[in-house]
């Protein structure tokens, strides 16, 4: 049985609707049966990829303050030294992580704390692979305080498909690790900020798998 996320439901009604008005409008306008099949047949598919799209699998996090987990579904793109100037103002470790329309699109908090940091900013939507997407993108910034007192950034950013992105973190809340943080609908990528001393788990081209795969461990 899959499990759909909440973020989809009403995407998936009114797709419903949509598709079941098209193939009656062709039923009721045409009397050739392989037009009637084609439609049916090309409503089915795109029904089922959407459907997939928002599937939201069961992951089992095994909660650990001295961990960093992934907080999407995807391909590791990029683990680079960064300036990063919006909260931090330092140089920190950044890990990249595309998720492609076929990725499950549920995001997860990469560890357990309290949220010092949330904010939404408006931006363009180049292909979320370039280079100054974090930057330049729709994006939203999240960043987590541990137990520990070891704060963890993670970006939800916007690409040339995605332009919707869902953010449920609060500034000042409790979260914790593997739970849901937001969506992106139709496929972006999401980056995580770490102290330069945390020790990277993961090299570029692994596929990380939102809630229970290990990027980092903190020092």
């Amino acid at each position: 049985m899959i499990r759909i996320h909440p973020e989809g439901r009403k995407i998936l009604f009114y797709l419903l609707l949509i598709l079941a008005a098209i193939n009656l409008a062709l039923f009721i306008l045409f009397t050739n049966e392989w037009v009637h099949n084609i439609s049916l047949i090309a409503s089915i598919i795109i029904y089922i990829l959407v459907l997939q799209f928002f599937r939201n699998p069961r992951r089992h996090t095994h909660i650990d303050s001295e961990k960093v987990i992934a907080p999407a579904d995807g391909k590791i793109v990029a683990i680079e030294e960064i300036d990063e100037q919006e909260y931090f103002k330092d140089k920190r470790i950044q890990i990249s992580i595309f998720m492609s329309p076929l990725n499950v699109h549920v995001n997860r908090y990469p560890v357990s704390g309290i949220i010092k940091y949330a904010k939404y900013h408006p931006g363009a939507y180049l292909v979320a692979w370039h280079p100054k997407s974090s930057l330049l993108n729709e994006r939203t910034t999240v960043v987590v305080e541990n137990e520990d007192g070891i704060p963890v950034m993670y970006k939800q950013i916007a690409g040339a498909v995605a332009r919707r992105l869902v953010m449920y973190a609060k500034e000042g809340i409790k979260v914790l690790q593997g739970k849901d943080s937001g969506f992106i609908k139709f496929g972006s990528r999401v980056d995580v900020v770490l102290p330069l001393d945390a020790n990277i788990m993961v090299k570029i081209g692994d596929k990380a798998r939102g809630g229970e795969q290990v990027l980092a461990e903190l020092k």
